[in-house]
């Protein structure tokens, strides 16, 4: 059975990512790449379905002892579990090196104390768990082919195999270390070099030690904001730029709901927001790399832009259904692909260009592309703005006029008309100044209620709706406008759960069902860090840096969020890690530091 979401650990090596249990095991990984088929899918399924635990030997209706503790090595993606048995203490050392070749995953046993039995149990099942691969010794080495893929094994203790199952039966003592990779290879080509596990180790803790010094940021909270970067980082696609929403799929919202799905792509939005953060805390490289990938993606045809792609760009993420897995505690169904793809979002406009204008404002290398990309969505703009749309939540009832879909749009407008007027772009400005003018007005009279004093989700609806938290902070009105004011109660007071953090939009009672989905869903992280922005805008900053604190407090042991967390169980909910949860960690944090707000 696997974990809670929040037991996991993430190791990646920027082109895929495994989860670890705190039992030391491996739940999920796809390989090559994120959206690549599972050969451990035991996360959506049981251990049929693909594993692979090390950890002391155990009896067989005992269960697999969790470590007694884990942690990552320094500001790294370098996972270390150790336990403390009767006989002893141990340690294992997972990571995946920053790749050079064939993707590995090496895991390193090291006696602590005293005499350890352990047992390495690898159970590969291609195909998110439905092919069993043909598994054979070639010379020393274990190699598990199906179809197109060839996963091998390297160790330096023996292997034996069982009830379809590659098993290592072996004891550590203090100073042995003892070495297991397993290496992804194209089934026509021929064997992957031999692992070099120690130089591999050494050379990825370099690599995350290089890279973390790069980080302009040394305000208070610097480990949390550090350990976001690093977990941002992992979640980038390093042939690309392109950056997924979460190395998962179909970690439920709701526990034994429906709302699972395929974050293993490229919002636009996630990866806009995502590119922000790391311009603001001095990653100027994987900005340009992302800028890059956007103009591949968007090509000549932004009339037809998408809401989200493939992490190389790709257009098609056909939507299918995993019928064999029985979903994570039973949440069903498992999805591969994801229809929202092509969903008309009109917010993505202004991400997009919000993400272009900060890049362009921090000082990176002018591309004569991107500004006109940037006036070519506008051109579209024009012409649909005052469309009705999905809006950010993807909703899969009817289209609507949704309120924040509008502001982004007018930020597109308004980012472009600052763009013309530095200089660096020729544009029909006046034109666009009256199109930004109309989008306001229209905002203001259509999308508030004046009775309550609030901005409401979509025109003529009276639902609340936490995206509109965004309007002060992309400057549509000033913090101390009383229409922003009144939204901010208005949805701190009808959003929030007992504990006090932010639901995305009523979904349970009258309002049940209006999103086009069944069932109920947890408080959405990204919108309870908004809160805490928001409020520090407004003068709340102890209020601010409290709901921050406490929002801090909901990272699992290792400092990783899953997307949503279920006050009513206390626990995360959501696919995991979620980068839509690490920005606005970040950015809240840049925030209260600029403020103020904290207190030591």
């Amino acid at each position: 059975m696997a974990g809670r979401i929040e037991d996991y650990a993430l190791i990646g090596d920027m082109q895929t990512a495994a989860l670890v249990c705190r039992d030391g095991t491996i739940d999920w990984l796809c390989l090559p790449r994120f959206d690549s088929h599972a050969i451990f899918a035991g996360l959506l399924g049981t251990e049929e379905h693909g594993f692979w635990r090390i950890g002391p030997a155990h009896a067989a209706d005992a269960g697999p002892p969790a470590a007694t503790r884990r942690r990552y090595r320094g500001d790294s993606l370098i996972l270390e579990s150790e336990w403390d048995t009767p006989r002893g203490t141990v340690k294992v050392t997972d990571f995946m090196p920053p790749r050079d070749g064939a993707p590995q995953v090496i895991r390193i046993v090291e006696g602590v104390t005293g005499r350890v039995r352990m047992r390495s149990a690898l159970r590969m099942r291609f195909s998110y768990g439905r092919v069993v691969p043909w598994v054979h010794k070639v010379d020393t080495r274990t190699v598990a082919v199906a179809g197109p893929d060839s996963v091998w094994l390297d160790a330096d203790v023996d292997t034996y195999g069982k009830d379809l199952t590659t098993y290592s039966d072996f004891t550590v003592a203090p100073g042995d270390r003892i070495a297991f990779t397993i290496s992804w290879q194209p089934s026509h080509k021929a064997e992957p070099p031999l692992p070099e596990p120690e130089a591999s180790l050494e050379a990825t803790a370099e690599f995350w030690s290089d890279w973390v010094e790069q980080c302009t940021y040394h305000g208070p909270y610097r480990e949390p904001v550090i350990r976001s970067l690093i977990t941002l980082k992992a979640l980038t696609y390093a042939p690309t730029g392109g950056i997924v929403a979460a190395p998962t799929t179909s970690l439920p919202e709701e526990i034994g709901g429906v709302r699972n799905w395929d974050y293993r792509y490229t919002w636009l939005r996630d990866a806009a927001i995502t590119l922000s953060s790391l311009l603001r805390t001095g990653y100027r490289e994987e900005a340009r790399a992302w800028r890059e990938w956007l103009l591949r993606a968007v090509a000549g045809d932004p009339e037809n832009l998408q809401i989200m792609y493939g992490i190389a760009g790709e257009r098609e993420l056909g939507e299918a259904e995993l019928d064999w897995l029985p979903g994570y505690e039973n949440s069903t169904p498992v999805r591969v692909g994801n229809g929202a793809a092509h969903q008309l979002q009109l917010d993505v406009y202004g991400e997009v260009t919000e993400a272009l204008h900060l890049a362009h404002m921090t000082g990176l290398t002018r591309n004569d592309y991107a500004s006109l990309l940037q006036l070519k969505l506008i051109r579209y703009l024009e012409d649909h703005w005052d469309q009705p749309d999905e809006g950010i939540w993807e909703v899969r009832g009817p289209r609507r006029h949704f309120v924040h879909s509008k502001v982004m749009a007018w930020v597109a407008v308004d980012r472009t008309i600052k763009l013309i007027e530095m200089g660096d772009a020729d544009g029909p400005v006046e034109k666009w100044r009256e199109l930004r003018d109309e989008i306001h007005r229209s905002v203001c009279e259509k999308g508030y209620d004046p009775e309550r004093n609030t901005f409401t989700q979509s025109y003529g609806s009276q639902e609340l709706d936490a995206s509109l938290l965004l309007i002060p902070q992309v400057g549509f009105l000033p913090p101390d406008d009383k229409r922003v004011i009144g939204t901010i109660e208005a949805i701190q007071r009808e959003l929030s759960t007992e504990d006090g953090f932010v639901l995305r939009y009523p979904t349970a009672g009258d309002h049940a069902g209006l999103d086009g989905l069944e069932g109920d869903e947890g408080a959405f992280l990204a919108c309870s860090f908004w809160l805490a922005d928001d409020l520090a805008m407004i003068g709340r900053v102890d209020e601010a840096r409290k709901l921050f604190e406490k929002l801090l407090g909901l990272r699992n042991d290792l400092g990783l969020l899953a997307e949503e967390w279920d006050s009513r169980l206390q626990r995360q909910v959501g696919n995991f890690p979620q980068a839509f949860s690490h920005v606005p960690l970040i950015d809240t944090a840049l925030r209260l530091t600029a403020s103020g707000a904290y207190g030591g």
